[in-house]
């Protein structure tokens, strides 16, 4: 009977789990899956290079026979068994053998060198079984590699076994699973061989490190290059067993089930069937029950609800944990510096890639039954665009991705919903001035014939420049009417108070994500301000520490002096890098209105538009597309500086390294997107001076002039380009640019059969999400929050701009995430962080900058003094105003410099925007009373207009708790049933204690715990 045929392999599986020792045939090195580095296993025997393995059966694993298999429970754990070693200990790949709270530095460094590699081996399965459960090992045909292909002989021993060339064929290409289908993938690291002069370096690094990860308990699989679709790409799977899990769930703090929630559910919203069609199937709104939760702990288990140990942690538990291995594992010195981190080892070109797997295709659901299919189901409730009117399944996306991505999310949904209202008033307010354009009597003057085509204006610029008439501008000044109106002034009060709301109920909504996301008693310290791998690694100096008074690293106070200044001086050379860039715009500005003047007078198939498309018109168009795009290109560079310069200050904490890039990247892109829009708001044209008297820039450009009808039109213009030019962009970025990158990526595998691209493969050739994806979303929509509340009373269709745009933001994103990019290693966060601060920032300023705008940058202040105090028609107290608010100047006073060259009418007098006495007057061109009064009241109208909106701020603020009331109810009760269960587990040992004679536990210590339990039922 041949050894690997018939059912003799089950019993033989069942002879190998109970351990019993079998005589058995030598067999090369490593094919039973045990070896030692640089030995074989007893009995073996190395074969001849080139030689062939016999055709065999297939080899059933152990634990996994048909005869004594066991279901996957509480109490099945899939992991290695521990093997003797030389030494009498045993050197397993997930055995810790240290303390709970041993930090994984600590066992790497300490651990014995000496490491036993167990792999396993998958039975094969009958015609029509899942191919993500056990597969066959197929040896036929396929030969042993050597040594001297590409790998020294410990290398092969440690990393790839020998003898295993897997059948892909018969793999599923969703499997999530190592080799035996049990053990779920937690982590994939990638690495090319590059024969080149630091090959041997990087393979002595990624033994030390694939070491220490098996010191520190996880267990690794290597996928061989020839089994890799482009044939040159090793892929390290790696998976935490259960030991790992709860030892590092213990350190990082993580809640876990404990009760089911007993609270009962809110009171049904009365709107809840009209907000029907927008509602998601239960299921998917609500992927796992509601619990009482408490942190984990190692020696109290029996507490928590662990119904299945390989289903207990979630995939984005487990990855989060081995992250956090993989970020701290040490893998040698150099340099005289000890070496450690994933981030290092990706940087030095060490491994390539370091991602966890997504759990299927997006487009269909896994054929495992054990996987969730939780992409799938995101990308068909979530991620599609036609799905843009419904609401965001926030619980699935945080059990997916973290609660990092997840309160990203939320917030970009309440962001979203928030601005349908300011969208709505805002769209109100320019229907109102849609409706009223032909009721304006200034711009009933300014295309008056009669009126407008009378007055003549003095030139634009000096010499080249002619005398033109007031009615030129009859369109502009009627289209500026659409935005400046008394709505304006309604709608930037709206505004100051909109804000306030927004920010308020985010708190409300923030403060209930904290509690259904287990998040109220998480502390930044337990993630954030945990010290960053590379400032243990740069900090070579050490002091002790006041309150733990253990030695840790720290960077002397001169040398982080000297990192400041560096840094502080960068930014400061970027930021007058953008008022330079400015400037120059202005220039441009100044320079070529002359020339658009004289084309459009002189060139024939400009004349039919020429109402429309006023010189000052195409100034300000073509000078606001070339802003955005030197807008664009300084953002390009930045970015890669505000990064190298952030690392090079070596923050000690994350949270410190995040906060000051944040801070860094949203100083300049403040000033980089803001800089012309309060160049046109509060300084073009507030310096000109006047005929005769101008102000020149750098004593050549002469300043520039607003229109008649002002320059709020201009600063709509300008808004409005780089507000929707930076949303067009943005869009093409993230959901173009990266689709564009994985197609060309993956071109060649479409080539392949689907069996053949492993579930690694497709993941690997994936766009990277990286550190700071987030961070740039956050970012984009800050700056968005900017335009629309910081200069949103020269443009009330911001708002509706800014939702349409995040409508499909928020499809664009979960598409590019869950279509596009590798999954993103899960992480915690309890709110949005410093962001916070900076929005509150920005809705106090944009107080002020609106109202400013209304003051100074529309004409609605003097046109209501000239309402008020000087207008002399009592039917129409508006007629005579646009002849009120023009000076009068003599032509003949015209100096030299400015004096045009032509003046073929012979015109005597020319008039220009200001209040000014005239030629004739005793105190000639200088300002009037009415010049007084108008600046008198703008003052006035600030004070009185920032003091109503932030007295009504505060009072809305205080109004408003930030925490709902049931939500405290609930955080009480989870407290207390937690403590009361903690107490009664307490308790209960305490009397097994006492029954078994323990001398150590006394009766009044018995009576200490029950009083503890009575006050905590008492509070």
């Amino acid at each position: 009977m041949d050894l690997f045929s018939g059912t003799l392999p089950n019993i033989w599986g069942c002879l190998v789990e109970a351990r019993i020792p079998l005589d058995l045939p030598p067999f090369p090195r490593g094919f039973w899956g045990l070896s030692r580095r640089g030995q074989d296993p007893p009995g073996s025997a190395a074969l001849p290079p080139g030689a062939r393995l016999p055709r065999r059966g297939p080899l059933r694993l152990r634990g996994q026979c048909a005869c004594m298999r066991r279901p996957r429970s509480l109490s099945h754990r899939s992991v290695a068994q521990p093997l003797p070693s030389s030494s009498g200990k045993a050197a397993t790949m997930n055995s810790l053998g240290k303390k709970a709270n041993e930090t994984l530095i600590e066992m790497a460094l300490s651990a014995d060198d000496d490491i036993a590699i167990l792999t396993k081996f998958k039975p094969s399965h009958s015609e029509g079984e899942e191919c993500n459960g056990p597969e066959t090992i197929s040896t036929a045909g396929s030969e042993i590699p050597s040594s001297s292909e590409g790998l020294n002989s410990t290398e092969t021993t440690l990393l790839i076994p020998e003898h295993q060339v897997i059948d892909k064929r018969h793999q599923s290409k969703d499997s999530i699973f190592f080799r035996d289908g049990v053990r779920r993938i937690d982590f994939v690291l990638s690495y090319v061989e590059d024969l080149n002069k630091e090959w041997e370096k990087k393979l002595e690094r990624r033994k030390e490190f694939e070491s220490n990860l098996q010191k520190a308990g996880l267990e690794l699989e290597t996928e061989d290059k020839k089994e890799s679709e482009d044939g040159k790409i090793f892929f390290v799977k790696i998976h935490a067993p259960w030991e790992v899990l709860i030892t590092y769930a213990e350190v990082l703090n993580i809640k876990v089930p404990i009760k089911e929630n007993d609270i009962p559910p809110m009171v049904e919203n009365p709107l809840d069937c009209v907000l029907f069609p927008l509602r998601l199937p239960e299921k998917v709104m609500h992927p796992e029950p509601d619990y009482f939760t408490a942190p984990f702990s190692k020696d109290k288990q029996e507490l928590y609800l662990i119904n299945d140990e390989s289903t207990f942690f979630s995939p984005s538990m487990r990855n989060r944990i081995v992250n956090y291995i993989l970020t701290r594992c040490p893998y040698g010195t150099e340099e005289g510096k000890k070496k450690f981190g994933i981030k290092r080892l990706l940087n030095n070109g060490t491994y390539t890639a370091a991602y966890p797997l997504h759990d299927c295709q997006y487009w269909k659901k896994a054929s495992d039954p054990n996987c969730d299919s939780e992409r799938y189901t995101l990308y068909m409730e979530w991620a599609r665009f036609l799905r843009f009117y419904k609401e965001q399944p926030l619980d699935l996306i945080r059990k997916y991705y973290g609660e990092k991505i997840g309160i990203y999310f939320a917030w970009l949904g309440f962001y979203t919903e928030m601005l349908f209202l300011a969208a709505v008033v805002g769209l109100i307010c320019f229907l109102y001035g849609l409706f009223t354009m032909d009721e304006n009597m200034s711009s009933k003057e300014i295309c008056d014939p009669a009126i407008g085509g009378e007055i003549i204006m003095c030139p634009l610029c000096d010499r080249d420049c002619e005398y033109w008439r007031l009615n030129t501008t009859c369109e502009s000044s009627q289209y500026s009417h659409l935005f400046d109106n008394v709505a304006t002034l309604f709608f930037a009060i709206f505004m100051g108070i909109w804000v306030t709301l927004f920010l308020e109920f985010w708190k409300r909504r923030q403060a209930r994500l904290k509690y259904e996301w287990d998040l109220v008693d998480f502390e930044e310290e337990q993630q954030q301000l945990q010290l960053r791998p590379e400032y243990e690694a740069k900090c070579t100096q050490k002091k002790r520490n006041p309150v733990t008074q253990e030695m840790e690293p720290y960077l002397p106070l001169t040398s982080q002096a000297v990192r400041f200044c560096i840094s502080g001086a960068t930014v400061l050379f970027w930021v007058s890098l953008i008022i330079a860039s400015m400037i120059a715009v202005i220039v441009y500005r100044l320079a070529v209105y002359a020339a658009f003047a004289s084309l459009m007078e002189n060139t024939q198939t400009l004349q039919p538009i020429s109402g429309l498309l006023t010189p000052q018109l195409a100034t300000s168009v073509t000078a606001s597309c070339l802003n955005f795009v030197i807008i664009m290109i300084l953002n390009f560079f930045y970015e890669r500086i505000a990064i190298w310069i952030t690392d090079m200050e070596i923050p000690r904490t994350h949270m410190e390294y995040e906060n000051r890039l944040t801070m860094k990247m949203f100083l300049f892109q403040f000033v980089n997107y803001y800089s012309s829009c309060f160049y046109v708001a509060f300084f073009k044209g507030k310096f000109v001076g006047y005929p005769g008297a101008y102000t020149y820039m750098f004593n050549r450009w002469r300043n520039e002039e607003c229109d008649p009808a002002g320059c709020l039109i201009e600063l709509t213009t300008q808004l409005t380009i780089v507000m929707a030019g930076k949303q067009i962009w943005g869009n093409i970025q993230e959901a173009i640019v990266p689709w564009i990158c994985n197609w060309w990526g993956r071109r060649k595998a479409r080539n392949n059969p689907e069996n053949l691209y492993s579930r690694w493969e497709q993941d690997h050739d994936l766009q990277t999400f990286g550190a700071l994806g987030l961070f740039y979303e956050y970012l984009e929509m800050v700056i968005q929050f900017g335009f629309i509340t910081l200069f949103v009373a020269s443009f009330p269709l911001a708002p509706l701009l800014a939702l349409m745009n995040n409508i499909l933001e928020i499809r664009v994103d979960s598409w590019k995430l869950t279509t596009q990019y590798r999954r993103p290693v899960a992480a915690k966060a309890h709110s949005i962080g410093v962001w916070q601060e900076i929005l509150n920032g920005m809705a106090i300023l944009s107080v002020v900058t609106n109202a400013f705008i209304v003051a100074f940058t529309s004409d609605m202040i003097p046109r209501l003094v000239y309402y008020y105090a000087y207008s002399e028609n009592e039917d129409s107290p508006m007629s005579g105003y646009i002849n009120n608010s023009l000076s009068v100047f003599q032509i003949s006073d015209f100096p030299e410099r400015n004096k045009p060259k032509e003046n073929p009418e012979n015109f005597v007098i020319c008039r220009y925007r200001d209040y000014r006495y005239p030629p004739d007057h005793e105190r000639k061109y200088l300002h009037t009373m009415q010049f007084w009064h108008i600046l008198a009241a703008k003052l006035a109208f600030i004070i009185i207009m920032e003091h109503v909106v932030f007295i009504v701020k505060f009072f809305v603020a205080w109004m408003i708790p930030d925490v709902p009331a049931d939500v405290k109810a609930k955080i009480k009760r989870e407290k207390y049933l937690t403590q009361k269960i903690l107490h009664e587990y307490e308790l209960e040992k305490l009397k097994e204690r006492l029954c078994q004679g323990d001398k150590g536990a006394t009766e009044k210590e018995f009576i200490a715990t029950e009083g503890r339990m009575e006050l905590s039922r008492a509070m």
